[in-house]
């Protein structure tokens, strides 16, 4: 005879096994308590089948290094189940905490959880069932769109980028999107994580053309600026692969970032010549 457990007990075991948001981020946490360059934000807030969660918001001031700070988003954690790109992010803050000229002249938006009750639940889809990174810009009701589209909205962001993971590929690649400028980030991204995993180089890779591991087509809804903003900021998608030890894939995402950060800074800084 099988003994089916009560709907409580159910419910419990449930959530004691999910994923702990508040344990993940408490590294982050215990930093922004002390620290003058990062400041975390929790007031963005939504509900869930009557449970309340939040769309986690780091800002990270950088050292002074011009007229007017860049500001770029950085955004992990869309699909649940790529929790690498969410690790890499608190180390690359720890990293910035350690070694604040790295982000000399930078005003940084860390949105490390965008999708919290996928990564509670360790699944791609939100708890409603949803695929966030095709939800944007299509009149979503997803309440982690429009929280994420109100944050592109209000802070002008002239880069974006976003981490992911690619469960059908052996190496690292990118997507490359928005402002001309993109393509010469992306290739010194791209060498800098092949430090640490090699580079995809397939001539079709996720179903676009591809090439030394850079795609220029992107999946409709994907997290991205506002159609109408101009100019448009660069947008990049970094993927590493899902079968690498853990501590490699995180190492590939820190350097790629610290590198488009350098680039980007050295780009402004010759515009002007140009």
């Amino acid at each position: 005879m099988t003994i089916v457990a009560p709907y409580e007990t159910i419910v419990k075991s449930t959530r004691k096994a999910r994923r702990s948001i508040s344990d993940l981020l408490a590294p982050l946490e215990k930093i922004a308590a002390t620290s003058p360059n990062l400041v975390a934000n929790h007031d963005a807030t939504f509900e869930v089948d009557g449970e309340s969660y939040e769309l986690p918001r780091y800002l990270f001031v950088g050292p002074r290094g011009g007229d007017t700070p860049i500001r770029i988003g950085i955004f992990a954690g869309l699909h649940g189940d790529e929790p690498e790109g969410v690790h890499a992010l608190i180390r690359f803050i720890q990293l910035l905490e350690a070694k604040p000229e790295i982000a000399t002249g930078y005003y940084l938006s860390f949105y490390p959880v965008c999708n919290p009750t996928g990564f509670e639940d360790n699944t791609r889809y939100s708890r409603s069932g949803q695929d966030l990174n095709r939800e944007f810009w299509k009149n979503s009701a997803a309440p982690e769109v429009r929280l994420l589209e109100a944050e592109l909205k209000a802070r002008s962001f002239q880069g974006l980028i976003a981490l992911h993971t690619d469960d059908t590929s052996d190496g690292f690649y990118g997507y490359v999107r928005g402002a001309t400028l993109t393509k010469h980030l992306i290739e010194p991204a791209l060498a800098a994580a092949e430090k640490f995993l090699p580079r995809d180089e397939r001539p079709v890779i996720d179903g676009f053309k591809a090439r030394n591991g850079i795609i220029r087509d992107c999946y409709d809804g994907v997290l991205s600026a506002p159609p109408r903003v101009r100019p448009r900021p660069f947008e990049i998608i970094l993927e590493t692969p899902a079968t690498s030890p853990e501590y490699l894939k995180e190492l590939a995402f820190v350097a790629s970032l610290q590198t488009i950060l350098l680039e980007y800074n050295q780009f402004i800084a010759y515009a002007p010549n140009l």
